[in-house]
């Protein structure tokens, strides 16, 4: 027996402190593995194969050749596959069949998985499967994703297809100033850092996956069903992850790595290649978007209707529900929001960062600078005037909404006061120059969770949660919210994360992370002090508190809960060469208690650079021959580079959730909100060119020009 550790006085206060990543030197030496860096014995690696069609069936698979090649083991397609469950019950509603590989000879989209060559070494697999010959009857295919379309259809998604209150049209008829205008969003894709990979292996029926993923739960749940195992009998360890921005989920080859480890009994590994990723991991669908506005002579708004399109996949229905600002940041006597999709042969989207509230907020935030316009009125006083009091949607109070108090600050640190109003007369030798603002939000919650913390014997503590530290800073941030529970230095805590076996915990997405995790750490680590307060001893063994969040969460009081924010952009224009270039940036947000100030910048700034990208490069294109892309890389799928991103600032109002243990609210997903809808109208304020579809290339820009001309 040891007697239970001396805390020390200076150990308080730790969140709100800036602090460096607590598993940074392990990242930049190169002592961190990835999943698909982690070594197996025996380990055989597995090649898919994509079809090369856009709809049909795969009339045979002609794998004698591919078979024949030295270190070949084993082809898997739909002929000889172990047959998988297809219709389980997922964490977020109906899965995506996409995952569900090798089980019929349908194929729904170009990309789709048709085989999985495996070989004992991934070059082997490689070759093995450039040489697999697969022939398809090809069928009619359809990719033309638009509005107009006369097979679109409302969707629910995670909220109602439809919100509607007022008489829409009579409203716009006794309104002083209108605004009715279409925007449009192109196909964007995730393309984080890490490419998805997984290892698994199975033991006396059990099956052990070593991930990339954005929630070892989640995933362990899904194979479970897809394997219909019970979910103790499946481990997912993901202790390391190079990015996942709502990609990293069960996705096509972690069930064909599972798939084939046991038709071989040998640990198999699947990596995608960057091309792979493109058709397999999901991307955020192109939207159609019309927003009407109708206001009175004073710019208080009458009239708010936004509504929406997206296209989704054959086998699997996914809603970017662009309307979701709507819902939250302005209000009107008529107001209504609607959400469809397009049923396409294309491969199914997905979330992807700040998913409906990133394309949304340009339409509507973009639409609202236009109303500014018409009325005569400063972009900031129109939106502060149009300020809700509760949900414009749901009639809910706000646990807190301090947008007001960033537009103020921000305009006062971007000296918004200077500001011009009239678009095109300010200049910088060739250059036009011009500023705009938008609003940001998006809607934070907490998923309930488990954790156990441990008072070891040496006087350190141990957490384990199974939360997912995709690049966020999470590991550190629970280390601080530890640290201040257990009333010790953050140097004394340390915090073990990424693993199913240390029980259920929250998925890393929807800025839902942090918070859920750290009420789970703080109900354990409050309930472990007062254990230790009782107790003089502690054993060799430790003494371990384990928290479930499950009833404080759902006991939770319904309200508006979103993190806030305000987007300010200057930007430069060459009308000769059509070329754009973001000067400055500045966010200020209201989003709860920030818990490492460090690593909160950084996601905000990173999701502002994103908005950058979002704006002026981000635009995947499909060939309408093929169904596939053009440049399903990152040479022809261009993204916001060094040169792209100029002096870049965030920072923040306080701004705590008192209905939150720690106060949280969320920031993962809050700082490319808006940031698209920003520059688009420091564009129009430099040109007088109001763009409406993204990106805002420079053909774009000449023929905008040459039409204004």
């Amino acid at each position: 027996m040891t007697t239970a550790p001396t805390r020390p006085a200076a150990a308080q206060g730790s969140v709100g402190t800036a602090h460096t990543r607590v598993e940074g030197r392990d990242k930049v030496t190169g002592a961190a593995r990835y999943a698909a860096e982690i070594p197996f014995t025996g380990l055989a690696h597995g090649w898919l194969v994509l079809s090369t069609v856009a709809r049909g069936r795969i009339r045979a698979v002609d794998a004698d050749a591919a078979l024949a090649l030295p270190g070949v083991l084993a082809v898997l397609h739909h002929g000889n596959a172990p047959r998988l469950v297809t219709d389980y019950p997922g964490l977020l509603g109906v899965p995506d069949p996409t995952a569900v590989v090798f089980q019929h000879d349908r194929v729904p989209h170009a990309g789709w998985p048709v085989a999985l060559v495996v070989a004992e070494t991934p070059e082997q697999a490689r070759e093995a499967a450039d040489t697999l010959v697969v022939h398809y009857d090809e069928e009619p295919h359809d990719i033309a994703f638009s509005a107009a379309r006369p097979d679109s259809y409302p969707a629910d998604g995670l909220a109602p297809a439809t919100t509607e209150k007022g008489d829409v049209e009579a409203g716009l008829a006794a309104s002083a100033v209108v605004v009715d205008a279409e925007y449009t969003t192109p196909e964007e894709h995730h393309s984080s850092m890490e490419p998805h990979g997984a290892t698994a292996r199975w033991d006396d029926g059990r099956l052990e996956v070593v991930d990339s993923n954005q929630g070892s739960t989640w995933v362990q749940g899904e194979l479970a069903g897809i394997f219909a195992l019970d979910p103790s009998a499946v481990r997912v360890v993901s202790e390391h992850v190079g990015g996942g921005f709502g990609s990293k989920g069960v996705r096509a080859h972690q069930v064909a790595a599972a798939m084939a480890a046991s038709v071989l009994g040998r640990p198999v590994r699947v990596v995608l290649t960057r091309r792979q990723v493109f058709s397999l991991t999901g991307y955020r669908s192109p939207t159609a978007q019309r927003v009407r506005l109708g206001a009175d002579a004073g710019g208080r708004l009458r009239v708010l209707e936004h509504r929406s399109w997206n296209q989704t996949s054959t086998v699997y229905e996914f809603v970017e529900s662009a309307t979701g600002p709507a819902r939250v940041l302005y209000d009107a006597e008529a107001h209504r929001t609607s959400q469809e999709v397009v049923r396409l042969d294309v491969p199914s989207p997905t979330w992807m960062r700040a998913p409906g509230e990133a394309p949304g907020s340009f339409a509507l935030e973009s639409a609202f600078d236009e109303l500014a316009e018409k009325c005569g009125l400063d972009p900031i006083e129109l939106r502060l005037r149009n300020e809700p009091e509760v949900g414009p949607v749901s009639g809910l109070p706000f646990a807190g909404r301090n947008l007001a108090a960033c537009f103020r600050e921000g305009a006062r640190r971007f000296g918004w006061a200077e500001r011009d109003p009239r678009p095109g007369v300010r200049r910088d030798g060739r250059w036009l120059l011009g500023t705009g603002t938008a609003a940001a939000s998006f809607p934070v919650g907490a998923g309930a969770s488990t954790a156990a913390v441990t008072a070891e014997a040496d006087g350190t503590f141990t957490v384990r949660i199974a939360a997912a530290d995709i690049g966020t800073g999470a590991r550190t941030a629970l280390t601080l919210v530890a640290a201040d529970a257990l009333g010790t230095a953050p140097e004394r805590v340390r915090v073990r994360i990424g693993d199913s076996a240390f029980g259920p915990a929250w998925i890393a997405g929807g800025s839902m992370g942090t918070r859920s995790w750290s009420w789970a750490v703080t109900e354990a680590a409050r309930e472990l002090r007062e254990r230790l307060v009782l107790s003089g001893e502690i054993p060799p063994e430790g003494i371990t508190v384990r928290s479930d969040t499950t009833e404080a969460i759902g006991a939770l009081a319904r309200k508006e809960r979103h993190s806030f924010g305000a987007q300010f952009a200057e930007v430069a224009v060459d009308v000769a060469t059509g070329e754009v270039r973001v000067r400055r940036m500045l966010g200020i947000f209201a989003a709860g208690r920030i818990v490492n100030p460090l690593t909160a910048r950084s996601q905000l700034i990173g999701g502002m650079t994103w908005g950058i990208s979002m704006a002026l490069h981000e635009e995947a294109v499909r060939d309408r021959a093929t169904g596939g892309h053009y440049g399903a890389d990152l040479a022809g799928y261009h993204v916001a580079t060094h040169a792209d991103v100029p002096r870049i600032e965030a920072d923040w109002v306080d701004d705590t959730d008192p209905d939150d243990p720690v106060g949280i609210k969320g920031i993962g997903e809050v700082g490319i909100v808006g940031a698209a809808a920003a520059i688009a109208n420091a564009v129009w304020h430099a040109t007088g060119v109001r763009h409406r579809a993204l990106p805002i290339r420079p053909d774009r820009v000449l023929a905008a020009g040459a039409a204004g001309a």
